[in-house]
C-alpha cells in the first residue's frame, strides 16, 4: 500500500508561520522507519503493508504533538494488495501513459 500523509503542528514556532523544523522531526521518524519513502513539499508518501505504514504515520503524529497542543493530518492511501514497488512503478506507467499520446 501506499499512503500520502502531511502532519503539522497546529501552532508555527515563529512568526514566519514556519513549521519546517517540526515537520523534519516527523520526517526523520519516516527515514528511520526503513520503509521506502518520498516527500515533497506538500506530502510524504511511504510504502508497505498496513500496519507498518500506520504505525509510521502515528509516530510521525506522536512526535509532532511533543511539541504542539494539536496536530494536524491529511491521508490518502492507496490500498492494492499484492503489488509492491509502487512507489515508483505508478510513475513509470504514467510517463510510459505520457510517452504513448505524444507519440501517437
Amino acid at each position: 500500500m501506499l499512503i500520502a500523509f502531511s502532519v503539522a503542528p497546529t501552532v508555527a514556532a515563529d512568526d514566519t508561520g514556519s513549521v519546517s523544523d517540526a515537520v523534519a522531526r516527523a520526517i526523520r521518524v519516516v527515514r528511520e522507519s526503513g520503509l521506502p519513502h518520498r516527500t515533497d513539499a506538500m506530502f510524504t508518501t511511504i510504502e508497505g503493508e498496513w500496519e507498518e505504514c500506520m504505525a509510521v504515520v502515528k509516530q510521525c503524529c506522536d512526535v509532532m504533538a511533543e511539541t504542539s497542543p494539536r496536530v494536524g493530518l491529511v491521508l490518502k492511501a492507496d490500498i492494492r494488495p499484492g503489488w509492491t514497488g509502487e512507489l515508483d512503478g505508478k510513475l513509470e506507467r504514467l510517463e510510459d501513459a505520457l510517452s504513448r499520446q505524444q507519440d501517437g
